[in-house]
């Protein structure tokens, strides 16, 4: 069965595992504890120490974009007050990396099999299937 660059990004949206498309990228139990392989197929989903800075970096840029860039721009633009924008900031700079954390990592698992759809499992043929899980 191959798996499709629109089943991928269908997957990562909803927080699958992009291989399998089983519910097993956290643990059961802990927001915000990643499974090191899908309990379902086996792809590994911390790959390497460090892969996931690039998921650190879009929550940021999500963050930033999404949450404190309108809070500043209602400030600029004197529709809220200074005090309110500074605790919305601080409230938002805290509080949406922590509730996006789940889909940051989701998504950035996401952008490499969209971009190497042929590293998944189900999208190997033979031999070459376990090959990615000892990378």
């Amino acid at each position: 069965m191959k798996v499709t660059r629109l089943q991928i990004v269908a997957r990562g949206l909803s927080n699958r595992c992009p291989n399998c498309g089983g519910r097993t990228l956290f643990q059961a139990g802990s927001f915000f504890a990643v499974n090191p392989a899908c309990t379902a197929c086996g792809l590994k989903i911390e790959r390497d120490e460090g892969s996931f800075l690039g998921a650190m970096s879009l929550n940021y840029g999500v963050t930033l974009v999404g949450c404190l860039t309108p809070v500043m721009l209602l400030a600029y633009y004197q529709v809220i007050g200074t005090t309110t924008a500074i605790v919305a900031a601080g409230v938002g700079a805290i509080g949406f990396p922590a509730l996006f954390y789940r889909s940051s990592r989701s998504w950035w698992l996401m952008n490499y099999y969209v971009f190497l759809p042929h590293h998944l499992p189900a999208n190997q043929a033979g031999p070459r299937a376990n090959e990615d899980e000892n990378l």
